[in-house]
């Protein structure tokens, strides 16, 4: 995901753009004192944090166009601010039509106990589902429980008053889904009870409220449904309800870009140009004979000139405004992006056996030239590859600066995601170029001295992406019409989840902590960024990476290469993942011992027997990682060992099995029965 070397130029970044918004006007520095959300718009169940209890249907209004019924609607005086006073701007986020499916759901319970609770933890997610559990996660539709787990912000100590308890879905909850939570029995340190809010409870009984007051009716139903679920209304602490995005507000908008863009291309190749062939010497480069690297061109969605901070074109806005209606769709811009690429044909390759072809997805913040890296290198000349890889604009080297700027104010942040929608649309076309009878293969870069391809078009197309690569990777799987298998490395999903468990964001935590000083508030500003960011990574995209696929999309098949420890990509959002895809588990995943789950691997369905055809996780372990914290906090100290981050793609093993998954669909056991390590 990153380096040493990455971490530092991030640092550097981080105090550039500081030092440009402190230069733009901002004050010379940020308060002594936190600066809460704005106390306009609340939810009146608990008057104590304003945008809490989140996601909260509390903050939509009744909305017959969109296929939820239902539309977000944050007032601005209740959006985060940062240490100049400004808020986030509420405008994008208002276009949705609900939550975020794999949100984390926020709550204040001043003095929390979670032990004497016995609020279900990460290493015991089973317990969420007790007949008895504290806290009860509830599908309105169907009655049914979704499991979790709770942590409260470990990152808050210095704050009690702003300690937030995190509740995370196991599972990615279900698009256009009406869901109720419920807590009860909430306990302090000495097993006490803690009563519940008088705003709340005055709800519960009625005393006292004014029967037009429209929250009546809404908790009314609400403990309707949780009293069918046998949650006795008198035992709450605090209940409410949300309803999750559709598929449309979450896929919509990159589905609309990928279908313009290809009906405008219809059956020809997609225009590229070459810009270098290097030729290596064998005693030089023993696994690649020959580097291609180049420009595709590729309809722009964005506006201006596509580069950081431009947003989705949409066209002519509606009575001239300065945003699109909730349900606009992005239209092309008229002009063109040119998608860098480079390309690696192996030694292997020959006309007589011309290489398979994969696209690379490159790691966090970083560039295409890491189909160098050696492990990459050594898969494309063993098994025959040509990896081609472009930048994921949006979250790549060259938005370092922006994406480092945007946690300082982020109304910057909408521009993040735009950016990471073009760059899927980048990927399908330089995948399209890579296939195509007249894209590369009809160039003499893909080609030997005497004229005949060195690339296999008829193969077929493949992905394979390690870090960024596997998060990002799941949705560009989601949304690919010309491959149906991919190999997601170290992945996850829902950087909501990933963000604080991970040591690559430890520049980033720096800087919310000094523009973003109220730790409730930093809770809300992951929730409220996953809102958008699902349009442009796997937790958006997840129930239709494998079966359910999106429309005009086929099914697809996902390994998961998961590494055991890994200080980088949380592997408990990777659970969540295969959990919500269907993937099964190589078995027994990690030797006696290992875990510190009460049932390791909770929810995730073995492979019973090999060669396995379907979408499949394999936890590597490097022998020198241990087990995360508990909580939301990054493994930073020695405790943890060494970083496998980067163990399962260098392994032989491993490139074994993706290898033979990608070129035939079937999952083989390359660790004779035993854990992978």
């Amino acid at each position: 995901m990153t380096t040493p070397r990455r971490l530092r130029l991030v640092m550097s970044a981080l105090v550039t753009a500081g030092a440009v918004l402190l230069g733009a006007g901002a004050a010379a520095a940020p308060p002594a004192t936190a600066v809460p959300a704005g106390q306009g718009s609340c939810d009146p169940i608990d008057p104590k944090a304003c945008l809490l209890p989140f996601p909260n249907d509390f903050f939509t209004v009744p909305d017959r166009t969109s296929r939820t019924g239902k539309r977000v609607r944050f007032a601005a005086s209740a959006m985060p601010a940062n240490a100049t006073g400004t808020p986030i701007d509420p405008t994008e986020w208002n276009r949705q039509d609900g939550f975020s499916p794999g949100s984390p759901i926020l709550v204040r319970v001043p003095g929390l106990d979670v032990a004497a609770t016995g609020i279900a933890p990460v290493t015991d997610i089973g317990r969420s589902l007790a007949p008895d559990a504290p806290i009860v996660l509830l599908d309105a539709r169907t009655g049914k429980r979704t499991p979790y787990w709770a942590e409260l912000d470990a990152r808050a100590a210095d704050q009690p008053d702003r300690q937030v308890l995190i509740v995370r879905p196991a599972v990615a909850l279900t698009e256009g889904t009406r869901y109720v939570v419920g807590l009860r029995g909430m306990r302090d340190a000495d097993g006490a009870l803690i009563p519940a809010p008088k705003a709340f409870t005055s709800y519960v009984t009625g005393a006292g409220l004014d029967r037009r007051d429209p929250r009546v009716p809404q908790v009314k139903r609400i403990l309707a449904d949780l009293t069918r679920a046998g949650v006795k209304r008198h035992s709450l602490y605090l209940a409410w309800d949300f309803t999750v995005a559709s598929r449309q507000s979450l896929t919509g908008r990159t589905l609309a870009i990928r279908d313009s863009a290809f009906a405008a291309l219809g059956r020809a190749a997609p225009s590229f140009t070459v810009t270098q062939v290097t030729d290596y010497p064998p005693e030089q480069e023993p696994l690649i004979a020959r580097q291609v690297t180049g420009t595709v061109e590729v309809p722009s969605y964005l506006t201006g000139d596509g580069l950081p901070g431009s947003r989705l074109h949409y066209g002519p806005l509606d009575g001239g405004g300065t945003a699109p209606t909730p349900d606009a769709l992005p239209t092309p811009s008229g002009a063109t992006v040119a998608a860098d690429f480079v390309c690696n044909i192996p030694r292997s390759a020959s006309a007589a056996r011309p290489a398979h072809l994969s696209l690379y997805g490159h790691g966090l913040l970083g560039r295409p030239t890491e189909i160098n890296a050696a492990n990459v290198r050594t898969m494309s000349h063993t098994y025959d590859f040509t990896f081609c890889a472009t930048s994921w604009i949006g979250m790549a080297a060259g938005d370092l600066s922006y994406v480092a700027g945007a946690f300082t104010d982020l109304r910057a942040f909408p521009a993040v995601v735009d950016r990471l929608q073009q760059s899927y649309l980048n990927f399908l076309f330089l995948g399209r170029t890579m296939i195509h009878p007249g894209g590369f293969a009809a160039h003499p870069a893909f080609r030997d001295a005497t004229g005949r391809p060195l690339i296999n078009v008829a193969g077929g197309l493949h992905y394979d992406g390690n870090s960024q690569g596997g998060i990002n990777g799941g949705a560009l799987t989601a949304i690919a019409q010309d491959w149906t298998r991919s190999v997601l490395g170290v992945p996850a999903m829902n950087y909501s989840t990933l963000l604080q468990r991970s040591v690559a964001f430890t520049p980033f935590q720096a800087t919310l902590d000094r523009w973003y000083r109220d730790k409730a508030d930093q809770q809300l500003i992951l929730a409220l960024l996953q809102m958008l960011w699902d349009r442009s990574e796997a937790n958006g995209y997840a129930r239709h990476m494998t079966d359910r696929p999106l429309p005009g999309t086929p099914a697809h098949q996902v390994l998961m290469h998961v590494a055991f420890g890994d200080q980088q990509v949380s592997p408990a959002a990777a659970e969540v993942q295969a959990r919500t895809i269907g993937a099964r588990l190589h078995t027994p995943a990690l030797a006696d011992g290992w875990s510190p789950d009460v049932r390791p691997y909770w929810g995730i369905a073995p492979i019973r027997s090999y060669p396995y055809t379907g979408s499949a996780m394999v936890v590597w372990n490097s022998g020198a990682a241990y087990a995360p914290p508990p909580t939301n906090l990054a493994p930073t100290g020695p405790e943890y060992g060494e970083d496998s981050h980067e163990f399962p793609r260098a392994q032989a093993a491993a490139q074994r099995q993706k290898a033979v998954f990608l070129l035939t669909g079937k999952v083989i056991d390359v660790c004779d029965r035993k854990p992978c390590a």
